[in-house]
């Protein structure tokens, strides 16, 4: 591997190792992936990476999942072969609405729950009190994180003012009795 490719697979790599998403060596191979100009297969990755085959093919698995490399054939061979997605705006708004979006719409989920347990609550005047307002600042942060996701993932621009002034948000809404 030349030195601009090293360096770019091996900075690929550390970052994708703390993204919570990707693993270092899925960053490594999407990084060698990235700078090909065509796909390579299996045998010329793991050659490249100094990894076995086997373990690059477990990894790769993941980065398909992922959208960041896709499985292709090339004529004449009947060997997989795998390039890097190239449209990175793409990728991540599907990694924002798959990986974040659901875990940002789970908390949100969370916090209905907690909402109409807490309308339950007798005689604790001052914690019901107390958990409602922890739960719509809460709620205030993660809605406004759906909103920027969810804005991200589609393409469109987020408005200012859903993230301006979150709190205003955070005040407790009324909830239908029944």
């Amino acid at each position: 591997m030349d030195r601009t490719t090293g360096i770019f697979v091996d900075g690929m790599g550390a970052a994708a190792a703390t993204s919570g998403i990707l693993n270092q060596l899925q960053g490594r191979i999407f990084a060698l992936l990235y700078l090909q100009p065509g796909p390579l297969s299996l045998d010329e990755i793991a050659t490249e990476l100094e990894q076995s085959k086997s373990n690059i093919s477990v990894n790769i698995r993941g980065l398909v999942d992922w959208h960041l490399v896709r499985r292709s054939r090339v004529g004449g061979s009947r060997r997989d072969q795998y390039e890097a997605a190239a449209d990175f705006w793409r990728v991540m708004q599907e990694i924002m609405e798959r990986r974040f979006r659901w875990n940002v719409r789970q908390v949100l989920a969370t916090i209905d729950e907690t909402e109409r347990a807490v309308e339950e609550e007798r005689g604790r005047r001052d914690w019901v009190q107390f958990v409602t307002t922890r739960v719509a600042g809460l709620r205030a942060f993660f809605a406004a994180m759906d909103a920027g996701f969810g804005a991200f993932a589609h393409g469109k621009p987020l408005d200012p003012a859903a993230l301006k002034h979150p709190l205003l948000a955070a005040v407790p809404r009324p909830r239908p009795r029944g």
